[in-house]
């Protein structure tokens, strides 16, 4: 299943206990928990392109699934990692944070996970 595509986020859930399991300010917890962000992603083949607009803060990723990349995580911190595909799922770890990110029609699901905590993003094709 292709990635490829223009989405906007539609619900988020556990925002605010998960950004301050990894250490974001509460400041910045209570503008960015109202934001609705647009994340746009770009796949050929096994080469992908993420970038995700929250506001006035842009945050742009490029991996090619099952090679070294470097990535930046929502704290503004770039961490080495390995991007898998399993089906119509993207994994990776990042500093103890598991992301699983699928399709399923016209939705795309982010399901990030810190010890007891789970995140979950649904955002829709826009």
């Amino acid at each position: 299943m292709a990635f490829s595509g223009k989405y906007e986020l539609e619900t988020h859930e556990n925002f605010e206990p998960f950004m301050k399991a990894i250490g974001l300010p509460d400041d910045l917890i209570q503008k960015g928990k109202d934001i609705k962000s647009v994340s746009e992603i770009v796949q050929n083949g096994n080469s992908f392109k993420v970038t995700v607009t929250t506001g006035n803060k842009v945050l742009v990723n490029e991996f090619t699934v099952g090679q070294e990349a470097e990535l930046e995580t929502i704290t503004g911190e770039k961490i080495k990692t390995v991007v898998t595909m399993e089906g119509n799922k993207l994994k990776v770890s990042l500093k103890g944070i598991e992301s699983v990110t699928e399709v399923s029609a016209d939705k795309i699901i982010n399901t990030m996970t810190l010890g007891g905590i789970v995140y979950k993003r649904i955002s829709k094709r826009v």
